[in-house]
């Protein structure tokens, strides 16, 4: 158990590795050109204008922040309260760096494709290297903080606390980061697609639009920030689930992962964070791999980059954990995991790419936009079904080969399915970036060859992004099963303390069915909110627009400027004001319910939340982006006789109006919010053990 103990410091090194790698990235990215006057002038407009967005944002989480520390300082211990600062900083600090990467990438990466040799080689290298800022930092971050909760609580009461405490942090600011900045993202896409698209009938990105220059911003603000803080806390929460259960299981079970006698409780709660601090060492190796095969078809590079890390991982641990006399069933559950969630994104984009469900949506647009939209619902209902019980699977298998520590082991395949968050992120954050190279590179009016290397690059990152929102929800799927079962241990481990009868968790307690009708209804008020906001929010953006284009002598014609910063403060605005309700409900709800109909009935709503919750988000997830990618197929020529701005192109246009505040606000809305619920559920575990209402 020495050597375990050695081990441990796996994960500070890896991080110090990571975030070095991270600087480099940064620099080297910041060093390359920019391009001529125009693209520098677009590019510093898109940069500014999500810098703006992210300090008025970070001063509503600073009030946020200080209230909880306070309430938890009070409740629980100062200690755990700064524990919460901590997780909350890391991750805004980790969107801070990787956005501020990502909006010096963009423009970058447009100069780069407009080179004379090996333009999209070097387009998507300066791409994937903005991208890695956001992975390295997000993987870093989250486990030196985690690591620093450990070593400075091991073998003290207060460590559970103190990583519960420190997992809300990250938890609740990913809430309203991914809401807020998937408000704002979608609300400038809709609403300059409607003005520009539908009624100016003019092209994407078109330098006219003065949504155009906020729709950019929003797919950094959305789509890294955002993105990156829901990664961020994925990986925290999945860590700290699988430590709670290895603090809290009943003796005789932790004692199996052991094949000699030992210290089954130190290894039980050491194990995810090694794991993790090999995943990241993986994925540093997997992003340098990925650089090297630039020259190579970009979906092959990506797909690669994001498939060959998990697999790398299980060998890893199959070699290493027998050293310490760990059971090799711990390496079957988490293989179960690192495998299904690359299964899960291989799912995910045959519902969203270039396949036949895509196809058959673009092809239902031919009779308008009702149909259109039918088909891409149901097109996300089925791969609801398909991707949950393969997630059912994953769960079966890992709890099947841990024996008395079945849920154990169902975090652990959380925690594999997570193994790869650097490499994952990279690839995500990549897409945005190309998306605003190609839209700066169409309003600067590059060369058409340009765009065609962004369009390419952006195609496979529309792709990617799918992909990692499958993972993402398939993963927080994981994480609340065992989150779910850290409270319930956490719970009738307090009340045995205090001489209390065991919570009952039968389906016969009144108090579990309606804790379950309370948990099914709150993913849908999230949603709702979320959906709601996008709407009002988009309509306001129109109405702008429009106004611009009829007051604005000579706008129409292309003679004179828009006025992108409206568009902007509109946005920002509907935000940070429409993302409170729906972080009150994952962060006071559980409080409620627990204190006042008593930890049944809170166990009985963290299941119906994680029963609909999951099946929400992927819907929605999987049904906008079949919506996009139909859209975008039409475009490219997909069905003859219908082109783009025919009236094919303008019904899809519609499914895809519905689909981005799907896919991009409420679907990670609501996978957040399960997993939110959950870790604020097991900070207050102790207290709602013994002091609620009808406890």
């Amino acid at each position: 158990m020495q050597n375990l103990e050695l081990w441990t410091k796996l994960p500070i090194a890896a991080s110090v590795v990571g975030l070095l790698v991270a600087v480099y990235f940064y620099q080297r990215v910041k060093s390359l050109p920019e391009g001529n006057d125009t693209m520098k002038r677009i590019a510093g407009y898109i940069r500014e204008g999500s810098m703006a967005f992210l300090a008025r944002e970070y001063k509503v989480l600073a009030v946020y922040s200080v209230v909880v520390f306070a309430a938890l300082a009070w409740a629980i211990s100062p200690i755990a309260g700064g524990w919460f600062l901590a997780g909350a900083f890391l991750s805004l600090f980790a969107g801070f760096i990787g956005m501020k990467a990502a909006t010096f990438a963009n423009v970058r990466t447009a100069q780069a494709a407009a080179g004379d040799k090996d333009a999209r080689p070097n387009a998507l290298l300066t791409a994937l290297d903005g991208g890695a800022v956001m992975g390295l930092c997000v993987a870093a971050l989250s486990l030196l903080g985690l690591s620093a909760v450990y070593m400075t609580n091991v073998g003290t009461d207060s460590l559970g606390p103190n990583l519960h405490a420190f997992a809300v942090g990250a938890s609740s600011i990913a809430l309203f980061a991914r809401i807020g900045g998937g408000i704002y993202t979608k609300a400038a896409d809709v609403g300059a697609d409607i003005a520009g698209k539908v009624i100016e009938n003019i092209p994407e990105d078109d330098p006219r639009n003065p949504g155009v220059i906020a729709d950019n911003v929003g797919d950094n603000v959305g789509d890294v920030a955002g993105m990156g803080a829901d990664i961020y806390e994925s990986l925290v929460a999945a860590v700290v689930a699988t430590m709670a259960i290895g603090l809290t299981a009943p003796q005789k079970s932790i004692d199996t992962l052991l094949t000699v006698p030992g210290d089954a409780r130190a290894a039980a709660v050491a194990l995810p964070l090694i794991l993790s601090g090999i995943g990241l060492v993986v994925s540093i190796f997997a992003i340098f791999a990925a650089r090297m095969m630039r020259r190579s078809a970009p979906a092959v590079v990506l797909r690669a980059a994001m498939v060959l890390p998990p697999v790398v991982l299980v060998a890893i641990t199959a070699a290493v954990l027998p050293l310490f006399h760990i059971s090799q069933n711990v390496t079957v559950a988490l293989a179960a995991g690192a495998l299904g969630g690359a299964a899960i994104g291989l799912i995910t984009e045959y519902y969203t790419g270039s396949y036949n469900p895509v196809k058959r949506v673009a092809e239902a647009a031919m009779t308008g936009a009702g149909t259109n939209v039918i088909r891409g619902m149901a097109v996300g209902m089925e791969s609801v079904g398909v991707c949950l019980l393969l997630v059912a699977t994953v769960a079966f298998v890992a709890n099947a080969q841990m024996g008395l520590l079945g849920l154990y082991g169902i975090a652990l395949a959380a925690v594999g399915m997570l193994g790869g968050t650097a490499i994952v992120m990279t690839v995500d954050a990549y897409g945005p970036v190309s998306d605003n190279a190609g839209g700066i590179a169409e309003m600067a009016g590059l060369d058409p060859k340009v765009r065609e290397i962004t369009d390419e690059l952006d195609a496979v990152g529309n792709t990617t992004a799918a992909i990692g929102k499958g993972f993402a929800i398939g993963s927080a799927t994981l994480t609340v099963m065992a989150l779910f079962s850290a409270y319930s241990l956490e719970v009738n481990h307090t009340r045995e303390a205090a001489h209390m009868t065991a919570m009952n968790l039968s389906l016969d307690n009144p108090q579990i069915l309606i804790g379950l009708l309370i948990g099914a209804v709150m993913p849908f008020i999230v949603g709702a909110s979320t959906m709601l906001a996008v709407g009002k929010a988009a309509g306001a953006i129109v109405v702008e627009i429009k106004r611009q284009f009829d007051t604005i002598p000579g706008l129409r014609e292309g003679t004179a400027e828009p006025q992108p910063s409206a568009i902007v403060d509109i946005a920002t605005s509907a935000a940070l004001s429409e993302m409170i309700l729906p972080g009150l409900t994952a962060v006071l709800g559980p409080v409620i319910v627990g204190f006042t109909l008593g930890p049944a009935a809170l166990a009985g709503t963290l299941a119906g939340a994680l029963a609909v919750g999951a099946s929400l988000s992927l819907f929605m997830a999987n049904a906008g982006g079949s919506w996009d990618n139909a859209k975008k197929y039409i475009e490219k020529g997909g069905i003859p006789g219908h082109p783009k701005r025919s009236d094919t192109h303008k019904a899809a246009v519609v499914g895809d109006t519905v689909g981005d505040p799907f896919k991009d606000t409420s679907g990670p809305g609501v996978a957040i919010l399960i997993k939110v619920m959950s870790v604020v559920s097991l900070l207050i575990a102790q207290l709602v053990a013994v002091h609620s209402f009808f406890g």
